[in-house]
């Protein structure tokens, strides 16, 4: 689908209430509006109201706002015994204070975004935008008025929604949007799914004392990044006293005497408190009437868009998860912000997915970017000829101190004939942090001789990247493109 420049040049000379129409009040909904209006657009923004937990009614603008507590309420008490501290008497967690205290740094952070976009000369709706055709937007707001709207272009960034197996009694199960909005802290937890989602709470329950089965379909968790990393994942959830169980497919749910019974398909069953799925998210496409002014969808139902953004309606675009490309906020930010310039500057810019850093904030954090060891051997991103394997474990300074027995592990992936370092990851305190700078090395190609001729700041864990000479092993990727 190539970019259509003239979009919206049809209708020439016509008066429009807005130049642009967002649908959509997340990350790359309110990026996409302020960058608009400050390139000189007349720009509205429709947005559900305000609730803590986003639903079908329900929403904020944000968007999905997980925030990311620490879990490590019982296990920095264990380790600061090792650094001498002495703790007398219980310690107790107030799992009501910290929901309360959520709730307000969320209804904060979404105070904030409207003040941003009323700073800028965004015009804000509360309720449900509905697309009429190639240039009118309907507005249902919360009393349930109608209003119309026309407009040069409308922008989707509707972003996605937590999704349950269709299973018997999945009514009983939550999802990660109720996660940390439950009145009463869950003792006992079966969470379903392999994925980041699934093995943060996992991590979070866990810390907070809860008792965690994390149930997947798979060997391993966290499918699709590097292989020998999930491993490492996977050892310290059960380290940490999370009870992992693969090849395992929940298939009934039962109310319980002693809470929810989960029932496997080898007939397994597991009494808990709390059952969430964390099975996947799917586009917020529905009653948008997409398919009613003719916006084609994927077989997922996410919006299908060109390299611009730009839907198979020239006058429609849409960024973020509804589009199903890389799923992460500060990519949507990425599509809000090429958007701007490619629609109301003339400058088509093109959003660019090489070398995205990704982060999994289980514990101790797993963080990566660029290709992974698994992608290598099966020829993705288009690399021919031999990568050296480089590896490092060991046990961060802290854990030495404390008794803690997890080590922190590293690994690059350097493409042998140009030496360009292609994938860096690592497993261990502070990994999103250290891999962020490294992902700025690797957007500028840098090789491994650089690595090597690096200086390293001790003591820390992110010197052993540019001290790690001694290659572990060989691999090879057939036919790719450099």
């Amino acid at each position: 689908m190539e970019m259509d420049t003239d979009a919206g040049n049809d209708v020439a000379g016509r008066a429009f209430d807005y130049d642009l129409f967002v649908i959509g009040g997340g990350s790359g909904g309110v990026r996409a509006s302020r960058m608009s209006a400050s390139h000189g657009a007349k720009v509205a923004l429709v947005e559900l109201p305000y609730h803590p937990i986003s639903s079908e009614t329900h929403g904020g603008l944000g968007g999905t706002k997980l925030a990311m507590i620490s879990p490590y309420s019982d296990l920095s008490v264990q380790d600061a015994k090792g650094f001498g501290w002495e703790i007398d008497g219980e310690i107790r967690f107030n799992w009501k204070k910290l929901i309360q205290n959520k709730t307000k740094e969320i209804e904060r952070l979404n105070g904030v975004y409207k003040r941003m976009l009323v700073n800028a000369g965004v015009t804000l709706f509360e309720g449900f935008g509905r697309i009429v055709d190639k240039h009118t937007v309907e507005v249902k707001d919360v009393d349930g008025q109608t209003k119309t709207f026309t407009t040069n272009h409308i922008l989707i960034a509707t972003g996605g929604k937590a999704v349950k197996l269709n299973i018997p009694g999945q009514e009983l199960g939550i999802t990660s949007d109720e996660g940390l909005s439950l009145e009463e802290f869950p003792k006992k937890v079966l969470i379903i799914g392999g994925g980041y989602i699934a093995v943060e709470f996992a991590g979070i329950y866990s810390g907070m004392g809860a008792d965690v089965h994390l149930c997947y379909r798979k060997s391993l968790p966290l499918a699709g990044f590097d292989t020998e990393m999930a491993e490492v994942v996977a050892r310290n959830l059960e380290a940490r006293g999370i009870k992992c169980h693969k090849h395992t497919n929940i298939v009934k749910l039962e109310s319980h005497y002693l809470g929810i019974k989960a029932t496997t398909d080898t007939n397994e069953e597991y009494h808990v408190d709390q059952v969430m799925f964390a099975t996947g998210r799917e586009p917020k496409t529905a009653n948008l009437n997409l398919e009613g002014v003719g916006v084609e969808l994927d077989e997922a139902g996410a919006i299908k868009v060109n390299e611009y953004s730009q839907t198979s309606i020239p006058s429609i675009w849409a960024v973020g998860d509804v589009t199903n490309r890389i799923n992460l906020t500060p990519v949507a930010l990425m599509e809000g912000t090429c958007f701007a310039k490619t629609v109301f500057l003339k400058e088509p810019t093109k959003p660019d997915y090489e070398n995205v850093a990704h982060a999994v904030f289980c514990q101790p954090p797993l963080s990566s970017v660029g290709l992974t060891e698994d992608q290598v051997k099966a020829n993705h991103g288009g690399i021919r000829g031999e990568f050296k394997i480089f590896t490092s474990s060991f046990n961060p300074m802290k854990n030495t101190v404390s008794g803690r027995q997890e080590k922190t592990m590293m690994k690059l992936i350097v493409h042998g004939a140009t030496d360009k370092v292609m994938g860096a990851m690592m497993c261990g305190p502070d990994a999103p942090e250290i891999i962020q700078g490294l992902a700025v090395a690797l957007k500028c190609g840098a090789t491994k001789a650089q690595f090597d001729a690096t200086v390293g700041i001790h003591p820390t864990a992110a010197e052993e990247f540019v001290t790690m000479r001694t290659m572990t092993r060989q691999v090879n990727s057939p036919d790719v493109l450099l």
